[in-house]
């Protein structure tokens, strides 16, 4: 029995236009896409956009490492990750020689990490065409080899006490490599250029949330549930 038909209908008017906006939300209407990848396409590009440290990180290389030599012996986990890797360090001015799973490393630091940083670089402005051409494989996959091949760095750092350089390491490897491959594929955009947008999209989330509650509340009330103590 509804206790209060005119309640109760105007929820189930929301609850009907929100049913109506949710499957708007999901058809392609959007730039090809539904509502949701609209949206999270728009969010990666302007976290791209705010997310560019590698100026920031070859300056810091270049003050940390200038001058300095290594000698390490990589440990990857099969043998085609060390031959995959081995042209990383030569294309950086390395000697570099395959023993197995272990590759032998022997060079200037600085000229290594600065050819990771430009591989890098080139992978997050979305050239992967140039990483092909350089090493002849794809660049999420030059990117996933320098990620096996700083963590190995940085193994083998720590085990010669080489902390600072292990350290510069792990900053190419986070902040760096893993960002260019992460966001491969995606345009940067600067907030401000989207502000419109992004603003309607925070302001509709918040108000479509109520306008759902506020639905099931007249609803039920008008149904005549209500909460007591």
């Amino acid at each position: 029995m509804i206790a209060n038909r005119k309640e109760f209908y105007g929820g189930v008017g929301l609850m009907t236009v929100f049913m109506i906006v949710l499957i708007m939300i999901f058809l392609p209407l959007y730039q090809g896409q539904n509502g949701l990848n609209f949206l999270d396409n728009l969010f990666n590009s302007i976290s791209k956009g705010s997310a560019y440290y590698i100026p920031k990180v070859k300056e810091d290389v270049a003050k940390s490492l200038s001058g300095k030599k290594m000698a390490l012996d990589l440990k990857f986990e099969n043998e085609a990750q060390a031959g995959e890797s081995l042209m990383l360090f030569t294309k950086g001015g390395a000697t570099a020689i395959v023993e197995g799973v272990n590759l032998k490393v022997n060079g200037d630091l600085d000229r290594i990490m600065g050819n990771c940083l430009e591989d890098a670089d080139t992978l997050f402005h979305n050239k992967s065409d140039m990483l092909q051409e350089k090493y002849g494989q794809k660049g999420r996959q030059v990117l996933y080899n320098w990620w096996l091949s700083l963590k190995a760095m940085q193994k083998s750092l720590n085990n010669n006490e080489q902390f600072k350089e292990a350290k510069v390491a792990y900053t190419v490897m986070t902040k760096a490599v893993e960002c260019a491959y992460n966001y491969e594929g995606i345009e940067a955009q600067s907030m401000t250029s989207r502000l419109g947008v992004v603003v309607f999209a925070l302001v509709f989330y918040v108000v479509y949330t109520l306008w759902y509650g506020y639905a099931i509340m007249f609803m039920f009330e008008g149904w005549g549930l209500k909460i007591s103590h």
